[in-house]
């Protein structure tokens, strides 16, 4: 049976990003926070000399152990799900700080299109612009009303970057400055000037000097050591919620951090949710702790599956349209070009994380989609992360993927092959939902959350376009052979494509086609809010990072009005949009 503990004023259900953010601002307002983490705790200490790709980058030593708790995938509706058995297409993490532990520290802030793309799209295309299926709608707010929360979450960072002219216009400058350009970004610079675009250095959460936090807390400065995907920081240099977030909670002596905390249960009485039901995964003790807030702050596909198997919120029915808890998921489209030199070598082993140059004259609406069929776009960058040499073996197509000839070329592009990537917006279809496994359940008993998804005729109309952009510029580079990717016939849960899942609990103005408010706060429980990137109600042309942030910050200003006010369903503010 499991033991009842004391209630606090706040629970959060995961400690990365959102539920650092979530502690710091609550605790800081005088509110009793606990937060649970499934995984173990870390801090920088823990990331010291830890080079090993292959424990980290290869065997994923931060990420979610899959033999205890998966998802299951089909394309369709018509097929059989299958248990994802090793980590592929996305790479959930595990432990404290989440993805903002292992993530490599592009912050955007989504456009203002964005936002109200539906809107925006209607008005300038007609309503009939994108033929049928999709289910893409404004998320209830506007960039106006979203832009503190983006600048306070760049603040915490303290983001290194620059002016973007084709970006979500900005009242602030960034905190720091951007990061150092090289020959590499330089090359790609020149050659999209050259095409008549309009390149800035990448938006950086490796910061490009050390800085002090409005919090009090210092993010050193990068040592473009090269390990930032899929690992910790040894030098607290990427600013993380290790490093941010969690000790301003700490500091406030009213945040209580349990690890090892597995949540199971929502629970709820009278249409309210009281607290959570959860597992020390080390005794096997079960808990309850009651809260007057509960907050999900875990990965996207968790806050999905929790609402579901704790039977909160209306499932979402692909046949009829209808319900709302695992509508709109969203991947990522990725359009890209490879380029190979034979007399030009470049020193690909440095970098980090966001060291990188960007246009976005591809991305939103920035060009004129009028005789296209398609909408949206995506960012066009190039960056220089730092390449490793296990997994770092581009080589040019019709080479053998193994033997004597796959290793001389290996070796002879390492520093040879650069590449143009977008991320390209994904924009949300009928079809592809999250919802139950009525066969598959998990370590705990639990059915497994199953993920129907494949590309559309947008996506693939979109990727065959961006990637024409993408080879132009590779060749205008100087690259002697540019190989363009091609968008595979079906998506596939494996290899890693990228880890920015999205929806699932979208955020909206009508409590009809979405789960939360523009407060993340439920519709059908008033004292649950649930935070993080399944309230994009599409994915779009850039990391989610900045704008997970930006949300996180917007509802923890909701929480304390929520127990300020002792309760309620509340008043959204009046959406300006921009098409007034």
């Amino acid at each position: 049976m499991a033991k009842q503990l004391n209630k606090v004023d706040v629970v959060t259900v995961g400690v990365g990003w959102t539920g650092g953010i979530i502690a710091a601002e609550l605790t800081k307002a005088g509110y009793n926070v606990v937060g649970l983490e499934r995984g173990e705790d870390r801090s920088t200490r823990d990331f010291q000399m830890i080079h090993d790709e292959y424990r980290y980058d290869i065997r994923y030593g931060l990420m979610q152990d899959t033999s205890k708790e998966t998802i299951s995938f089909r394309n369709n509706l018509n097929e059989s799900a299958l248990p994802m058995r090793q980590l592929g297409s996305f790479l959930p993490g595990s432990g404290v700080g989440g993805a903002g532990v292992h993530w490599n520290g592009q912050t955007w802030r989504f456009l203002p299109y964005d936002l109200e793309i539906k809107s925006m799209t209607d008005k300038k295309y007609g309503p009939d612009k994108l033929k049928g299926d999709y289910t893409y709608q404004d998320w209830g707010i506007s960039y106006k009303e979203l832009e503190p929360y983006f600048y306070k979450f760049e603040q915490t960072a303290g983001i290194s970057g620059e002016d973007n002219p084709k970006g979500a216009p900005r009242s602030n400058d960034y905190p720091t400055p951007p990061m150092k350009s090289t020959p590499i970004l330089d090359l790609f610079k020149n050659a999209s000037k050259n095409l008549g675009y309009h390149p800035i250095q990448m938006p950086s959460a490796n910061l490009s000097e050390q800085f002090k936090n409005p919090d009090g807390e210092t993010i050193n400065q990068c040592q473009y050591c090269g390990f930032c995907e899929r690992f910790g920081c040894e030098y607290g240099a990427k600013s993380s919620p290790n490093v941010t977030v969690i000790p301003t909670a700490k500091k406030t002596g009213k945040f209580e951090l349990r690890t090892q905390a597995n949540v199971v249960e929502i629970i709820s009485e009278g249409g309210k949710a009281t607290g959570v039901r959860y597992v020390d995964v080390v005794s096997g003790e079960e808990f309850i702790q009651p809260a007057d807030v509960v907050v999900l702050t875990s990965y996207v596909l968790n806050n999905t599956r929790l609402l579901l198997q704790s039977n909160i919120g209306r499932p979402y029915n692909p046949e009829t349209g209808q319900g709302v808890i695992g509508k709109n998921y969203c991947y990522q489209i990725l359009p890209a070009a490879v380029g190979f030199f034979e007399e030009k070598k470049f020193n690909t082993f440095m970098g980090a994380g966001s060291l990188g140059a960007t246009i976005d004259d591809f991305n939103g609406d920035n060009f004129d989609h009028s005789d296209l069929d398609f909408i949206h776009g995506g960012s066009i960058s190039i960056t220089q992360t730092g390449r490793r040499p296990i997994a770092s073996n581009a080589t040019p197509s019709g080479t053998p993927e193994w033997g004597k000839e796959f290793k001389q070329k290996s070796i002879h592009y390492f520093n040879r092959s650069l590449s143009i990537v977008s991320q390209g917006a994904s924009i949300p279809h009928r079809q592809n939902y999250m919802d139950l496994d009525p066969t598959y359940k998990d370590f705990y008993g639990n059915p497994l959350l199953r993920l129907t998804y494949d590309f559309t005729d947008q996506d693939r109309k979109l990727h065959k376009h961006i990637t024409k952009v993408c080879g132009e510029i590779m060749s205008e580079m100087g690259a002697d052979t540019v190989e363009e990717a091609e968008i595979s016939e079906h998506y596939s849960i494996v290899p890693y494509q990228t880890t920015h899942n999205t929806g699932g609990v979208i955020m909206g103005a009508d409590p009809e086609t979405s789960a939360v408010n523009n407060y993340l706060q439920m519709w059908d429980s008033e004292s649950l809010f649930v935070v993080g990137a399944s309230a994009f109600a599409h994915n779009g042309g850039y990391n989610p990072t900045g704008t997970v942030g930006a949300l996180a910050y917007r509802s923890a200003e909701g929480i304390k009005k929520y127990l300020e006010q002792g309760g309620g369903q509340l008043v959204q503010s009046k959406t300006k949009s921009n098409l007034a």
